[in-house]
């Protein structure tokens, strides 16, 4: 059933991505168009600057889900890898659990702004008066898919950990090690690994 979930949010965060992802291409365009509308034609596009904040803001939240269950969040390694398993996994579930402690805050405090703004009808002090609520909206979504998916996590990587499985604890929640980082950086690529264990006709 956890396998389960934890694919279903891995499908969920892709699609966040890819939705993310096109909104800053769209972005990115709309702030070329205005640069070369100022600079060829001498007009300017009002307002490109200030969506592509709001764009910028809220798609970072909507990527946070898609780095966690792939481990691509930065970590400090250099005593971790020198500790044993069981070490290293309780360090896992620990690092997990103060950062959805973290989370639990910050997209408590973001909702509140979020219903400020709505109760409150607060626009910004820009010559477009975008009704704040708006990014917002989007903002916060991205923090809650985020932290949804972080309390899955820290829940499976705990019931991992009591298993003394520490095979999937890793999996779930470790450092990933250096082949695992090049095969998905290489991934649909014809490219082979050598490794040590490797026999000498495939390296």
């Amino acid at each position: 059933m956890f396998a389960a979930i934890h694919t279903r949010l891995e499908k969920i965060s892709q699609y966040a991505v890819w939705v993310g992802g096109t909104a800053l291409l769209a972005a990115a365009l709309m702030v070329t168009v205005d640069v070369l509308c100022r600079k060829i034609f001498n007009i300017t596009m009002s307002g490109s600057d200030e969506y592509s904040g709001y764009v910028f803001s809220a798609t970072t939240t909507w990527a946070y889900s898609f780095c966690l269950l792939h481990r691509s969040n930065v970590r400090i390694d250099a005593l971790y890898n020198l500790f044993p398993r069981p070490v290293t996994a309780l360090l896992d579930v620990v690092g997990l659990s103060l950062l959805l402690y973290y989370m639990s805050y910050m997209t408590y405090f973001a909702f509140i702004s979020f219903q400020n703004s709505w109760v409150s009808n607060s626009i910004s002090i820009t010559t477009l008066g975008t009704p704040q609520w708006i990014p917002q909206l989007f903002w916060v979504a991205g923090l809650a898919l985020f932290f949804i998916t972080l309390c899955f996590v820290v829940l499976y990587s705990l019931i991992a950990l009591l298993q003394r499985n520490w095979d999937l604890v890793a999996k779930l929640a470790g450092v990933p090690s250096i082949i695992e980082v090049m095969e998905e950086e290489t991934a649909g690529i014809d490219v082979v690994i050598a490794t040590a264990d490797a026999p000498a006709s495939e390296k």
